[in-house]
Order: structure tokens, then C-alpha cells, then sequence
């Protein structure tokens, strides 16, 4: 099993508060400036992974997904 560029983006997520967590634990920091500035670097990873680095190869694959789909039939 390979990991994955998404993998390490949770992972990242998980380990900027984590990290924010224990330095507002264990520092003079307090616990809510220092878990708003990491979850600030973990929006900045999820903003990477959905627009910069998107989980589709070509913008044809989206319209791929959305024909398998097919219509919807609201008439019930």
C-alpha cells in the first residue's frame, strides 16, 4: 500500500492540531491562539489539495462523472 498525496494531507491536518493542542498545553502559549494559528496552516494544506493539486487529472473528468449520473426524475 502507497501513500498517497491525500494521505499526507490528513495527515498534516491531524498533526497541525495536534501540534497547536500540545504547544498550548506545554507552552506559555495559550491553547486557543496556538490551535487557530496551526488550524490556519492545515486550511492552507486542504486549500492545496482541493485547487492547486485537485483530485482529478483533467477537466474532463468531471464531466465524466456527472454523465454516469445521469437525470433525475423529481416528478414523485
Amino acid at each position: 500500500m502507497a501513500i498517497k498525496y491525500y494521505d499526507l494531507v490528513l495527515l498534516g491536518v491531524l498533526g497541525s492540531l495536534v501540534l497547536g493542542g500540545a504547544l498550548g498545553a506545554f507552552t506559555a502559549v495559550g491553547t486557543v491562539p496556538a490551535v487557530v494559528v496551526t488550524a490556519g496552516f492545515a486550511i492552507a494544506l486542504i486549500a492545496h489539495a482541493l485547487f492547486v493539486r485537485g483530485p482529478v487529472d483533467r477537466v474532463g473528468d468531471l464531466t465524466d462523472e456527472v454523465e454516469q449520473v445521469g437525470p433525475v426524475d423529481l416528478s414523485n
